[in-house]
């Protein structure tokens, strides 16, 4: 194969070392020929062997290298897929596009995800790949035509079925009548023509308008992909039937004839796809219903208070909205004035409104229950908290589970083997017809089809009971079922997800998340509600020690400090840190009517506290660790800081320390208390009564940390404290080492490289920022309990899923052999075909009723 060149956009390069640095990693690639950056462009060039890499291998080593190659992301709608090969062959499709760098085609949701470079490609160039494969995408990328599309789509199945019912009602009594009473009860002609005649002009409207859909998909499928799909087999066997059934008309061969069976084949197919298509709307009904909240119009606020409505696409970020009682708040932002409660459940699942006032962030489509609010827009547009979340869920079922894995792989290998059997039976048939009819007759089902009969009798010939055996084993092979197992309980999943603020990444993080037997809980934010308190500020008695100092004005010579000083102090240290317990220090300071100073070099100690200069003094304030590296014994003291460590409390010395930071003295200790939510003891024990074992890290001392945990229900031995946030990926994948599959809960900042490093990450209460790229799963709400509630989903759809592929893989196990032995007749099976896919997606559609707030129990249902 010719080596290929592909261009792109790299971002976050700032000097030639970058350029460098991208350069030597893409020729370190097995199959780079050649690789040039550009700084000043910000461009990449790169010359490869596409049998030895591929662009998804060369976009990786960029990021790999710490920048980002540009790429686009669209989601297509494609309307005619009708199996699981079907959506292999658009995959394919569009894999083979230059600058693609993955594609992933949904059959359930009619949707293909595909990611790809916009200096090789275009969108239009990936429609034009959809519909060369012979399907048709929607090529505007907006919900409003997909939805479109999709009701057009049932009614013309819809359309389509009642044609062929017309047509084919008559055919049916012909059919009954010779299946029940073997003939002679109808006339033999109409109006003077035969009904050998009669049945073929019924019969014929329908082979060619419900029969060409699968004709020309058929056409696609094996001239233009090379491959057989389901329309395959169902043009292959109403085909086989009809044609033969000419033959006997025009005295070509002898037999009886089969144009009901035929016409019934195409009706009962296209019966099927229409409540296929009904289902999988249905299935996606969760995300349409959330985008219907969101509000159609705006009131705008102008600097002069006058009013304007517009509609929701022209808000602007910075816009300032009026909201009133029972209205929707139009975009995400952030509340300038007003006091309400605010109905969020549509978000986060929660029934309860929310107080906001003046600060507060408020979420687009949510409901003012009662107040007046004036919102100033953050987010509009597809950046929005509805938006995201709507995205993720798509993107969450365009990511199979590796149980679909399977089932492809089956589906793709399935065609061919159901043709190549069918031949084999019905060669077998008409060679050998004795010993199968003998071995057969045996059977107690032999006596309820009118082939098995006729042919002992010798009223069939053997050609024609060949030709219904080839017939009934084609039509009744096919993998529909087993192609949309997986896809239709995902679909539902991650809806029941998203409806109850849990938000899944991913059908394989889905799957994965029911099998974790480690839960470890970030404290700070994650079981506590992270809004810490002032709680204690005490003076600690001065040493004789002389103190080497550059000032000090601010202290008097005295030998114990008031705490209104300690408190000073320490707020005035903490000034300039963004940290909530220093920002709970300075919050008390402003209560009591303390100003604090303004801190000059101050610097900030990850893990161990800060370091200010204020009036003059430098002043430490921070734990055990941070004073010991200043030359600052904490052990005078240790009993007041075990005391209100005990009591769950974070406390931290105040110290004043030397010009030259060898010495220094202490002089008080604050300690801060931190809310413990209130489902984290509820969330805990329901964890540990699943057998999941439960830890708990943070970057707090051993006493604070050991008296929360033990308040909350974990065990001492399971708590890992004095944890710095960079150390927390290390203490995640020391719980792993022992093959644990562990879910790392944290606040999806901070902790992010822990998240990353779990086997599934969750942020947890992440609000408006609904798009944490280290997360697994995003939960919503504050609510650790959520926790149990995601594992609850994915337990619950992947017994739905092995449900559905047990129905799936026992229909064709048992229907292929009855069919391969001339036990059914080939509109039975096509009926039966038609019906098994129909029955896993109401399987399916039946999981919807499920709520998260208790563990998923279904009678029969594999585990």
């Amino acid at each position: 194969m010719a080596p290929q060149t592909a261009q792109f956009g790299i971002q976050g390069m700032s000097c030639a070392n970058c350029s460098q640095t991208i350069t030597e990693a893409l020729e370190e690639v097995d199959g780079v020929s050649e690789a040039t950056v550009n700084a000043a462009t910000d461009e990449g060039r790169v010359e490869y062997d596409p049998t030895k890499t591929s662009l998804t291998e060369l976009y990786e080593t960029i990021d790999d290298s710490g920048y980002s190659a540009v790429k686009n992301s669209i989601s297509i709608e494609i309307t005619d897929m009708s199996c699981a090969n079907c959506a292999t062959t658009n995959e394919n499709a569009l894999t083979d596009v230059s600058g693609v760098i993955a594609a992933d085609v949904n059959y359930a949701t009619g949707e293909a995800t595909v990611e790809y470079n916009p200096a090789e490609t275009t969108p239009d160039r990936l429609y034009d790949a959809i519909e060369t494969a012979g399907y048709s995408p929607v090529r505007e990328d907006d919900d409003t035509e997909r939805n479109a599309a999709q009701r057009e789509e049932i009614r013309r199945q819809w359309r389509l079925t009642l044609f062929g019912a017309a047509f084919s009602v008559p055919l049916l009594a012909f059919l009954v009548e010779t299946f029940l009473f073997g003939g002679g009860i109808l006339p033999e002609t109409v109006f003077g023509i035969e009904f050998g005649w009669v049945e073929f002009l019924l019969a014929t409207p329908i082979q060619l308008v419900l029969g060409w859909p699968f004709y020309k998909n058929s056409y696609n499928a094996l001239i233009n992909n090379r491959t057989a799909n389901m329309d395959v087999l169902i043009a292959l066997g109403s085909s086989t039937a009809y044609l033969y059934s000419v033959a006997v008309l025009l005295e070509l061969v002898a037999g009886s004839l089969y144009f009901d069976t035929a016409a019934l084949i195409l009706v009962f197919i296209t019966l099927g796809n229409y409540l296929e298509a009904r289902s999988k709307g249905q299935a996606g009904e969760a995300l349409q219903q959330l985008l219907e909240m969101e509000a159609d119009t705006a009131t705008i606020v102008d600097e002069d208070g006058t009013e304007q409505e517009i509609p929701l696409e022209e808000v602007a970020v910075g816009d300032r909205m009026k909201v009133r009682p029972g209205e929707k708040i139009p975009t995400d932002g952030v509340v300038i004035n007003g006091q309400s409660a605010v109905d969020e459940s549509m978000v986060t699942g929660e029934s309860v409104p929310v107080e906001k006032t003046v600060g507060d962030e408020v979420v687009g489509s949510t409901i003012n229950e009662n107040g007046v609010l004036t919102v100033e827009a953050t987010n509009v547009g597809s950046d929005t908290a509805l938006q995201q979340i709507v995205q993720t869920v798509k993107e969450a079922q365009s990511r199979q589970p590796d149980i679909q894995t399977l089932a492809d792989r089956i589906s793709a290998y399935f065609v061919p083997i159901v043709i190549a059997n069918a031949i084999v039976w019905g060669l077998a048939w008409y060679l050998v017809p004795e010993l199968l009819a003998t071995v057969v007759s045996a059977l107690p089902l032999w006596g309820l089809v009118a082939g098995g009969p006729a042919l002992v009798g010798g009223s069939i010939s053997l050609f024609e009971f060949a030709v219904v055996v080839f017939a009934s084993a084609v039509l009744i092979a096919c993998p529909c079922a087993l192609g949309l197992a997986t896809p239709a309980a995902t679909m539902v999943g991650t809806s029941i997800g998203a409806r109850n603020g849990v938000l899944f990444k991913g059908g394989d993080v889905l799957e994965r998340t029911k099998d974790i037997d480690t839960v470890v809980f970030d404290k700070t934010g994650t079981l506590t509600k992270g809004e810490m308190e002032l709680t204690d500020v005490r003076a600690v008695d001065r040493t004789e020690t002389e103190l080497v100092s550059d000032g000090g004005a601010m202290l008097e010579d005295q030998q114990r400090l008031d705490e209104e000083t300690i408190l000073r102090v320490a707020a005035s240290a903490e000034r300039g840190s963004e940290h909530p317990l220093a920002q709970a220090i300075v919050e008390k300071a402003n209560e009591q009517g303390i100003e604090p100073s303004e801190p000059t070099g101050f610097e900030n100690v990850p893990g161990h506290g800060v370091r200010a200069t204020v009036d003059g003094m430098a002043v430490l304030v921070g734990n055990r660790k941070l004073m010991r590296e200043y030359g600052i014994d904490p052990s005078p003291i240790e009993d007041a800081l075990t005391r209100l460590e005990a009591d769950g409390k974070t406390a931290m010395l105040v110290a004043r320390a030397s010009s030259d930071t060898t010495s220094g003295e202490l002089i008080g200790i604050v300690a801060v208390a931190d809310t413990i939510k209130e489902n984290a003891r509820h969330a805990v024990s329901t964890l540990r009564d699943r057998g999941i074992e439960v830890r708990m890290i943070t970057g707090d001392n051993e006493q604070t940390a050991h008296a929360v945990a033990e308040r909350i229900g974990i065990d001492p031995e399971n708590v890992r404290a004095g944890v710095l946030p960079e150390d927390k990926a290390d203490a995640v994948n020391a719980v792993q080492s022992n093959d644990n599959r562990a879910m790392m809960v944290g606040d999806g900042v901070n902790d992010a490289p822990a998240l990353a490093a779990a086997a599934v990450g969750t942020a947890i209460g992440s609000g408006t920022d609904v798009a944490i790229e280290a997360a697994d799963v995003t939960l919503m709400r504050d609510d650790p309990l959520d926790v149990v509630k995601a594992i609850r989903i994915s337990d619950g759809s992947l017994q739905k899923i092995k449900q559905n592929l047990f129905w799936a893989l026992g229909y064709n196990t048992a229907m292929i052999p009855l069919a391969s032995l001339g036990l059914l007749q080939p509109a039975l099976a096509a009926g039966a075909m038609a019906l098994s896919s129909v029955s896993v997606l109401t399987n399916s559609l039946l999981f919807r009723r499920y709520t998260p707030d208790h563990d998923y129990k279904l009678l029969g249902a594999l585990r």
